[in-house]
C-alpha cells in the first residue's frame, strides 16, 4: 500500500497512477511492493530529520527510510516541496515532474541503488530517466 501525505504543505499536488507506476517500477526491479509512505512536508520540517537522523545540517529533497525485507519494498520518503519546488524552477521543469523524479529517486534507493559515486549517480539517473517515461 502506497500513501501520499501532503498534509504539512499549502498546496495541493498529485502524481497520476502512482500506486500502478511504483508497483511497475517494483516490479522491473524484481520487487513487490509493501508498505510505502511518501510524505511531503518544508525545507525545516525536513531539515531537523537530516539532523536527528542522519547528522546532516543542510536542506536535502529527500530521505528515504528503508524497510525492505527480502524483496517487498518497504519505506517512508520524507520530501522536502521547498527544495522540489526550487529544482524544477532550476531544472525548469514542472513541480509535478521534478516531485515524480525525487518520488523514483527514494523508490531506488528502497531498491537498493546508490548515489554516493559518480557511476551510482549516472545510474541512479538512467533508471530515474527510464522510469520517469513509463508515466
Amino acid at each position: 500500500m502506497i500513501t501520499f501525505d501532503q498534509s504539512r504543505i499549502s498546496e495541493s499536488v498529485s502524481i497520476p497512477n502512482l500506486n500502478d507506476w511504483l508497483n511497475q517500477v517494483g516490479e522491473s526491479e524484481g520487487f513487490s511492493v509493501g508498505e510505502i509512505s511518501i510524505i511531503l512536508g518544508s525545507d525545516e520540517w525536513l531539515l531537523e530529520y537530516n539532523k536527528q537522523y542522519l547528522d546532516h545540517d543542510y536542506y536535502t529533497d529527500i530521505i528515504t527510510f528503508d524497510y525492505v525485507e527480502s524483496n517487498v519494498i518497504s519505506g517512508d520518503l520524507l520530501i522536502s516541496f521547498d527544495r522540489v519546488v526550487d529544482n524544477s524552477l532550476t531544472l525548469n521543469v514542472s513541480r509535478e515532474t521534478e516531485l515524480c523524479r525525487v518520488v523514483v529517486h527514494g523508490f531506488l534507493h528502497l531498491c537498493g541503488y546508490g548515489d554516493k559515486t559518480v557511476s551510482e549517480k549516472e545510474l541512479m539517473r538512467k533508471k530515474e530517466d527510464y522510469y520517469l517515461n513509463l508515466l
